[in-house]
């Protein structure tokens, strides 16, 4: 019996000690647990950091191309009008008032432009902003005065207006501001409707956390985030908008890691330019600075109180407050962020309802810049690939400075569009789907002013400028006419306008006929181009060689190849638009080969010089036939083929040019120019099939459109030393007297003047009492020695 007892009382003093064997395996397991979820964290939250570190501190966003249009450079005794100035500013977003009051605003008068210049930071140089005072008469700028320096200017640079980017994959888009730079009240307005504790918690708020919970049970669904603009920042930076509970949860440690990480100020500044405004298009815009343009045409430090409450307002929901599309829903949400503003004292009374007072005022429309320039962007990007990568033009936000003129760019648009309506309103079926294209330079620089790729003008297609390949008809012949001029002819030589017939490899007789179906037998060089003779052209092609004529094309700034046919004389060569700017640029430059650009300079974001295309140029011909073929593409204008443009132009403008129609009417061209623009016309159809119309029915009207919005300068012409002029006879091309019937003034190389004249009387001299009288025989031998 004891023995038994015994073993009982051991037992129950056993039992403890496997109760506190089983709750120090708890512990201990808690122990483990709790080191394991700390581990955990810690790798959680050096993992997060690493993450926001990567992100924040490196390239936060892939940058698109921003492309710039020249700068409108103005000078006293420059030929711009009020009128023009207006359309500039217009293009920049300037505001029409009646008292200037800051940056960016102007006001007009008959003859006098008050304007406050917002200043630009070129890459040579800051152009500050400024109060001018521009005055103008006879269609030019008389004075520019700078009322708050208090002295005349000699030369001010307007900012120049962004055309377009080259935009990243992800199709976002946004214009960088710092935080100093903001507009008064955004900063303001933006903390009081999204995150009034903002400078208070460490990057996430517990009592928003649980204002959001209980919304959320009580509707049994996520319908409120609670989330600090922090969170947000995170959420747009590195997450998606899924209102799930992992990314929530992921989005705690990261917005506690940026929080701790970075100055308040940083996230605030990141988040103006991160948080998503708007759609244009295919293209998201992200950021305060980019949004303040797209839906106000202006830069965000413009922006007055009514506009700052609109886009804070947007925030909440870019698309259910559109105002475009829902502008009574954005009114109201915006007047509520005002009142907010005036509720928390950061605005008076009187200022919240002259705020509310305002209508929204946003554009309507919804491009991104003010103007449209898909063909001439088209050319910056192809000419920019030539040099850098896809992936670094539309990511690291490079300044790209170009030649485009807006308004060349809009005269040349209009001209187009309104010139082919019209055309085929006239024509009706016969003229079918008719389309256009235009290249405009500047023929003392060479840069590309403005280039239209179609009918369309605002939209991106087919870029007929720089693809469509034409035969190019009668646009050959200043060439055939330059080599002969190289050759030893003269203006005055006599070609023969006559039947010719060549038998081709293939056994079938070629034999070119004149426009009008006649022969004009003896005519001078001179007449034969300015109408355009065929068969005068055909036959002095091949007295002096295709080799010749090949060779004067390659000068002038032809690189594809070039087929060796007769046909080449009547322009069977197909080319593009722009390939045939290039020719004619090298004529319009004195015999100056300038190749065509159209970027002027790549820059960094930042300013830093990457790329410079400076002026060149390469002497292709000699000064002297240069000024003898240009005299005769003048003649075109005077007597020729284009006279009629001079019915709607200044006969001054003494323009030099040449129509070109090829076989069949299947292509309208012209290409001429003047003291400052060169400008190439084609107009056709697509389907290649004939035009109702030559060029001077096509192509002309167009050209002389834009020229008579453009108002350019004269063509002047310099003459070589060794140019003399003679009078000559129009049908010998010999010698001849201004008395005479007939005559005309034409320059001459030195040298190569005709010896043998005409004699219409002019040498008769009446006989005196001494002097016999000349004999016809006598007058004719002294005209040979004049």
């Amino acid at each position: 019996m004891p023995k038994k007892r015994v073993q009982k009382s051991q037992s129950r003093r056993r039992q403890p000690q496997k109760r506190r064997s089983i709750t120090g395996y708890l512990l201990g397991l808690l122990l483990k647990l709790g080191l394991l979820f700390v581990v955990f964290c810690a790798v959680l939250l050096i993992y997060v950091d690493g993450q926001v570190r990567e992100k924040f501190e490196g390239k936060r966003w892939e940058l698109p191309a921003k492309v710039y249009a020249r700068p409108l450079e103005m000078y006293a005794g420059q030929g711009l009008s009020p009128e023009q100035l207006r359309q500039e500013l217009g293009l920049l977003g300037y505001r029409t008032v009646s008292s200037v009051t800051g940056p960016g605003s102007v006001e007009f008068a008959s003859a006098r432009v008050r304007v406050m210049t917002r200043g630009f930071a070129f890459p040579d140089e800051v152009e500050p902003s400024r109060r001018l005072l521009i005055e103008f008469g006879n269609g030019r700028i008389q004075r520019i005065h700078d009322e708050l320096q208090q002295q005349d200017v000699a030369l001010v640079r307007l900012e120049p207006a962004l055309i377009g980017g080259i935009y990243p994959r992800s199709n976002e888009d946004r214009d960088l501001i710092r935080l100093q730079d903001a507009p008064p009240y955004l900063k303001d307005a933006l903390l009081v409707v999204e995150d009034r504790e903002f400078y208070q918690h460490h990057g996430v708020s517990p009592k928003g956390m649980l204002r959001a919970a209980v919304v959320n049970a009580r509707a049994g669904r996520f319908v409120q985030g609670g989330s600090t603009l922090t969170q947000q920042l995170i959420k747009n930076f590195y997450l998606t908008s899924d209102r799930t509970l992992s990314r929530k949860l992921l989005e705690l440690p990261m917005a506690l890691a940026m929080d701790f990480r970075y100055d308040k100020d940083e996230i605030l500044e990141a988040y103006l330019n991160e948080v998503y405004l708007g759609q244009s298009g295919i293209r998201a815009v992200h950021g305060f600075g980019l949004a303040s343009q797209f839906y106000f045409g202006r830069p965000a430090s413009e922006l007055e109180l009514h506009q700052v409450a609109l886009l804070v307002a947007l925030v909440k929901g870019p698309s259910f407050y559109d105002p475009r599309r829902n502008p009574e829903r954005a009114q109201a949400r915006r007047d509520l962020v005002i009142n907010l503003l005036a509720e928390h004292g950061y605005i008076s009374a009187g200022e919240r309802d002259a705020a509310v007072a305002e209508p929204l005022g946003v554009r309507q429309s919804r491009r991104m810049h003010t103007g449209s320039y898909p063909a001439y962007l088209d050319l910056v990007k192809r000419q920019l690939l030539k040099e850098y990568r896809d992936e670094d033009l539309s990511t690291e936000g490079l300044l790209i400075y170009t030649s485009l003129d807006p308004l060349a760019q809009s005269h040349a648009d209009a001209s187009i569009s309104n010139v082919l309506n019209e055309l085929q309103s006239r024509h009706g079926e016969r003229a079918g789907e008719l389309q256009g294209a235009m290249v405009v330079t500047d023929p003392r620089t060479g840069e590309v002013l403005a280039l239209v790729g179609g009918k369309e003008t605002q939209f991106e297609g087919f870029n007929r400028a720089l693809d469509a390949r034409r035969a190019v008809g009668s646009l050959i012949k200043p060439a055939i006419f330059l080599a002969a001029i190289e050759q030893g002819y003269t203006l005055a030589s006599i070609v023969r306008d006559e039947p010719v017939e060549l038998r081709l490899p293939n056994g079938d007789i070629w034999s070119p006929q004149n426009f009008d179906r006649q022969s004009h037998g003896d005519v001078l060089l001179i007449t034969a181009l300015a109408r355009s003779f065929n068969q005068s052209s055909v036959n002095l092609g091949l007295e002096i060689g295709l080799s010749k004529v090949i060779d004067v094309l390659r000068r002038l700034g032809v690189e594809r190849n070039i087929q060796a046919l007769p046909s080449l004389m009547l322009g069977a060569q197909e080319m593009t638009p722009l390939e045939i700017a290039e020719v004619y640029q090298t004529l319009a430059a004195d015999g100056f080969r300038m190749p065509l650009r159209s970027i002027r300079m790549v820059t960094t974001a930042e300013g830093e010089e990457l790329s410079r295309y400076p002026f060149q140029l390469r002497q292709q011909v000699a000064a002297e036939p240069i000024y003898l073929i240009r005299h005769a593409m003048q003649e075109v204008g005077r007597s020729g083929t284009a006279r009629s443009a001079y019915q709607q132009l200044p006969s001054e403008l003494n323009f030099a040019g040449k129509t070109g129609t090829s076989n069949d009417q299947r292509d309208s061209w012209f290409a001429g120019f003047t003291g400052n623009r060169l400008a190439v016309v084609w107009v056709g159809r697509d389907d290649n099939r004939p035009l109702p119309f030559t060029s001077t029915g096509g192509a002309l009207p167009v050209w002389t459109a834009f020229m008579r919005q453009e108002k350019p300068e004269p063509l002047v012409s310099r003459r070589p030393a060794s140019i003399t002029t003679q009078w000559i006879d129009e049908r010998s091309g010999r010698l001849s007297d201004p008395i005479c019937e007939g005559s005309r003034q034409l320059p001459f190389i030195q040298g190569t003047e005709p010896v043998a004249s005409v004699d219409c009387g002019q040498f008769s001299v009446r006989p005196g009492p001494s002097a016999p009288e000349e004999t016809e025989s006598g007058g004719w031998f002294r005209n040979l020695f004049r």
